[in-house]
């Protein structure tokens, strides 16, 4: 959203908005010229208003949503206007339950600024300190194609990557198969090329098919992969010819196989980029705010924050920490996001859970949902193996870590866990 506010305002229209918290995001958004407020008040909206964009995370019952329906002004989802945007320009568009945030990062940091383009990410890139970049006269869309709501059903790209299709979202989806059958009709409305990740390669059927991973049976295929503390060194094969000894300054075998797939989506859109550059771009790319990033690194303590929010997700971010910390204690303070992936998933999440050496569970938050009963953080508990497993408020944390200080700490989830970063930094520093 705050992307899309952000296309507009660059073209000169007044933009209006509201959300639940006053954020880093919002504060941005203030500065380029935004109008925004934090409390449902309809006397907030102006009566000039030609259009609405809204995002599903918006409860139907909300006062403000309801306004606009009863006085018939046109809403319309992010993702349609996304896809009208974008229809207009050749579009590289990232699908997958995840893995699609930093690899839509990796793919504009590889062609901005020597490709003009408009790139609509679902994160913080950390070259840009934005989710959103555009240049005058844009020829080529990069963008994060959302699964939830099926709003990546808006967009018909010339190249698409599909990184993932772990069950998610089954409050919107019947289950795992009809969660696929929306990924097939995505790649069916590509243009040109879709590369699938290896492992759910098979479930995708497209005359532009191109499997990407680290089998040498793939099209694009990662190997010789050594995992140091500082970056991740690999060579790539590619149908074009082997890329050696690519440096990529991020962690864990989850963001080769982010960087194979980026790489393999800009040489699909643009066979002839060199390769020199290749390598250099992959060599300065910085991450994203919220995947595996570092908030402290220093030899006696290691604090590192990561937006993981399904298991999977959590399973590969703490093996990828293990790795690099192998002989040091990991304590990890998880929030669980979404009530029904709390309960989907509640088996799931208490075994990535128990990978840690002392887990905390904070408050599960709610977003758009209302509470269901019996489904806390408390019933995730009950689920662990872990003995030093535990629930805390968030007014309980800072002093629980001041007494039991770790040596390695993880923040992970995608609810607002982020706004207490700093204030654990502090007191542990």
């Amino acid at each position: 959203m705050s992307a899309l506010a952000q296309y507009f305002l660059q073209r000169g229209y007044a933009v209006y908005g509201y959300d639940l918290t006053p954020s880093p995001v919002t504060e941005m958004l203030q500065r380029k010229g935004a109008k925004i407020h934090f409390e449902g008040d309809v006397s907030q909206i102006p009566a000039t208003l030609d259009r609405v964009v809204v995002t599903p995370a918006i409860p139907k019952d909300f006062i403000e949503y309801q306004y606009f329906v009863k006085n018939n002004i046109p809403m319309y989802k992010r993702s349609q206007v996304l896809g009208h945007i974008t229809d207009e320009l050749r579009t590289l568009a990232v699908a997958g339950t995840h893995g699609k945030t930093t690899t839509t990062s990796m793919i504009t940091h590889l062609l901005y600024p020597e490709q003009p383009l408009a790139a609509f990410i679902g994160g913080i890139a950390k070259n840009l300190n934005d989710n959103y970049v555009c240049s005058p006269s844009p020829d080529t869309a990069v963008v994060e194609a959302d699964e939830f709501d099926r709003s990546f059903l808006t967009l018909h790209p010339e190249v698409s990557v599909i990184t993932s299709m772990d069950a998610d979202h089954l409050d919107i989806y019947r289950d795992v198969e009809d969660l696929r059958d929306a990924f097939r009709q995505f790649a069916a409305q590509t243009r040109k090329a879709v590369l699938v990740e290896e492992a759910v390669a098979d479930n995708i059927t497209h005359p532009g098919k191109r499997v990407y991973g680290m089998e040498s049976t793939s099209d694009y295929y990662a190997y010789d992969m050594d995992y140091q503390q500082d970056y991740s060194r690999f060579c790539l094969h590619t149908p074009q010819g082997e890329i050696q000894d690519l440096a990529l300054p991020a962690h864990g075998r989850y963001n080769i196989l982010n960087a194979t797939a980026a790489i393999a989506a800009v040489l699909e859109a643009f066979p002839k980029m060199p390769v020199d550059r290749i390598k250099q771009k992959i060599s300065t790319f910085e991450g994203v705010k919220r995947r595996f990033d570092y908030i402290v690194r220093r030899p006696d303590f290691v604090f590192i924050d990561d937006y993981a929010h399904h298991p999977n997700e959590m399973r590969s971010f703490i093996t990828a920490v293990r790795k690099i910390y192998p002989n040091q204690e990991i304590c990890g303070i998880f929030q669980p996001h979404l009530y029904t992936r709390t309960r989907d998933f509640a088996d799931e999440f208490a075994a990535a859970l128990d990978l840690l050496d002392r887990p905390i569970l904070l408050p599960i938050y709610p977003a758009r949902e209302k509470p269901i009963e019996g489904i806390t953080s408390e019933f995730l508990l009950s689920k662990m193996q872990n003995p030093n497993a535990l629930v805390l408020g968030k007014e309980e944390l800072l002093p629980y870590l001041q007494t039991h200080r770790p040596q390695v700490l993880l923040t992970i989830g995608a609810g607002d866990i982020d706004r207490l970063i700093p204030q654990i930094a502090e007191g542990l520093l």
